[in-house]
C-alpha cells in the first residue's frame, strides 16, 4: 500500500534531521521526504500535524517467553505490546525454555514471529549449550540461522578458561557477545542492593563488587582475545568507570542500560515493592544519576526496556523470594522521554538511544533511520499527551512494572512495520 505521511514533526537521530514534512511509503519501503516521487499516488494519507514520525524503537532486551514460559506470556500477547509501544525490532535474550542453543530453535522462533507479522526479531543465541557453561553453542551455526549476537543472558560463565574459549571462537568470526556483568558468587543469595535500604528491610545485599569483579574478568579476557564485547544492563557508576577506561586503552566495547535504572534506584523498593524486584538490581540514587547522566553524554550506548513479563504469582511472593523482572515494551518510548527531558536532551539526542544507537549494537542496517530506501518501520506519536500506566492500559501479558499508577508522556498513535499499519486507526 501506498502511504503518506503528512505535515509531521520528522525526527531521524541517524541523519540528525528533525523538520515537518511528509514521508512517502510504497513497497514497505520510505520511498521519498518532503515532496512527493513522480507517479507516487496515495491510498492511504495519515496526518501526522502535531505529532512526531521517528524509526520504530529497537530494544535491546525483549524477552518475549517462548519457548518454555507461556504461563508468562505468548509471543501473541507481547508483540501487541510491542506494537503498541512504537517498538518494531526486538533483540530476544536466549533464556528460553529449551535455551536457544540449536539452530532449529532459532528458526522456529524467528518462523513463528514472522507468521505474526509484527515486530522483527533478532535472537541472541546462547554462548554455552544449555547455557550451563560447559560446552560452546555452535555459534557458527546459530548465525546462519539468525542469531546476531551471542549471551549467557542472566546466567554467568563460573569456569572463566570457558569463557576465554567462548571469546576466541567468537572473535575469530567476528561475532559480538552481550555479557552481563554479575559475579555468581557475591552476588548468590541476594536481592537487592547492598546499602542502607537493604540492611533496613532486612534482605540480603548485592554489592556493587558484584558487578565490577565480574566486569574486570569479562574485559580482560576480550582484551585477550579481541571479542567485540557488548555490555548489557549496567548497574553502576563504578562499573561505567571501569567500561570507560577500558575504551581508552583501545578495546571495542558497548553497553547499554535498563530504562528502569536509569530512573529508580533501592529508596524505591519503599516497603517490600516486589516489582522493583530487578537482576541486576536497583542500585543507590548515586549509581542511578551516574547511569542517566552516562547515557545523556553517550558514554552508555543504548537503553533497552529489559522487559521481563512475570505473572502475578510470581510478584506476590515476598521480595526475596518474588520472581525478578519487569515489563517494559509499552514504557520504552515514555521512559525515554522522561529520562531526556529529565537530562536536557533535545528529543532527538533522546530517540538516537532507541533507534540509530540500538541498532548500531544488533548490527541492523535496513531500520534505525528514515532514509529513503530504508525500511518503512515508524512510529508516529504525541510526546506532550501523557498515558496513565495501569493494569488495563497494558497489553503485554505481564502487569508488573514499578511504573504502576504514573503518568508518563508519550503516547503512541501509529506502529508501521514494512509500510503496514500495526497499530493506531
Amino acid at each position: 500500500m501506498n502511504i503518506v505521511i503528512s505535515n509531521g514533526r520528522v525526527i531521524d537521530p541517524a541523519n540528525r534531521s528533525d523538520a515537518v514534512h511528509n514521508v512517502y511509503i510504497a513497497g514497505g519501503k520510505i520511498v521519498a521526504l518532503g515532496r512527493a516521487p513522480d507517479g507516487f499516488a496515495a491510498e492511504r494519507t495519515i496526518d501526522a500535524d502535531g505529532l512526531v514520525v521517528a524509526p520504530g524503537f529497537i530494544d535491546l532486551a525483549a524477552r518475549l517467553r517462548e519457548p518454555g514460559y507461556e504461563y508468562r506470556a505468548t509471543l501473541e500477547s507481547e508483540m501487541e505490546a510491542a506494537m503498541a509501544g512504537g517498538v518494531t525490532s526486538l533483540a530476544i535474550p536466549p533464556d528460553t525454555d529449551p535455551a536457544l542453543d540449536e539452530p532449529g530453535l532459532v528458526e522456529m522462533l524467528t518462523y513463528r514471529a514472522k507468521k505474526l507479522n509484527r515486530a522483527h526479531i533478532y535472537p541472541v543465541g546462547a554462548l554455552t549449550l544449555g547455557l550451563k557453561g560447559e560446552r560452546l553453542s555452535e555459534m557458527a551455526e546459530l548465525v546462519e540461522a539468525g542469531c546476531v549476537a551471542f549471551s549467557q543472558a542472566n546466567v554467568p560463565i563460573i569456569d572463566t578458561s570457558v569463557l576465554m574459549r567462548a571469546l576466541q571462537y567468537a572473535a575469530t568470526f567476528g561475532f559480538r557477545v552481550w555479557l552481563q556483568p554479575l559475579s555468581p558468587f557475591l552476588s548468590r543469595g541476594g536481592n537487592a542492593h547492598d546499602g542502607e535500604v537493604a540492611s533496613r528491610l532486612g534482605l540480603a545485599g548485592i554489592p556493587v563488587a558484584a558487578e565490577t569483579v565480574a566486569l574486570y574478568t569479562y574485559l580482560e579476557l576480550a582484551r585477550i582475545t579481541g571479542a567485540r564485547l557488548h555490555i548489557t544492563r549496567l548497574s553502576s557508576a563504578a562499573g561505567l568507570a571501569l567500561i570507560e577506561q577500558a575504551r581508552a586503552d583501545g578495546m571495542d566495547v558497548s553497553c547499554d542500560v535498563s530504562i528502569n535504572h536509569v530512573h529508580l534506584c533501592d529508596m524505591d523498593i519503599g516497603y517490600f515493592n516486589a516489582n522493583c524486584h530487578l537482576v541486576p538490581p536497583l542500585r543507590s540514587q548515586r549509581d542511578r544519576e551516574a547511569l542517566a547522566r552516562g547515557l545523556a553524554e553517550g558514554r552508555i550506548n543504548a537503553l533497552c526496556s529489559d522487559h521481563t513479563p512475570v505473572d502475578d504469582d510470581g510478584k506476590q511472593a515476598p521480595f526475596a523470594e518474588a520472581e525478578p523482572g519487569a515489563t517494559g515494551l509499552e514504557l520504552l518510548l515514555p521512559l525515554t522521554l522522561k529520562w531526556a527531558a529529565d537530562a536536557g536532551l533535545p528529543l532527538l539526542d533522546g530517540l538516537a538511544r532507541i533507534t540509530s544507537d540500538a541498532a548500531k549494537i544488533v548490527g541492523i542496517t535496513k531500520a534505525g533511520h528514515l532514509s529513503v530506501g530504508a525500511r518503512a518501520d515508524l512510529c508516529v506519536f504525541d510526546p506532550t499527551a501523557h498515558i496513565a500506566i495501569t493494569r488495563d492500559h497494558l497489553r503485554s501479558q505481564g502487569k508488573n512494572t514499578p511504573f504502576l499508577g504514573l503518568e508518563l508522556p508519550g503516547k503512541v498513535h501509529y506502529t508501521l512495520v514494512e509500510g503496514q499499519v500495526m497499530f493506531g486507526g
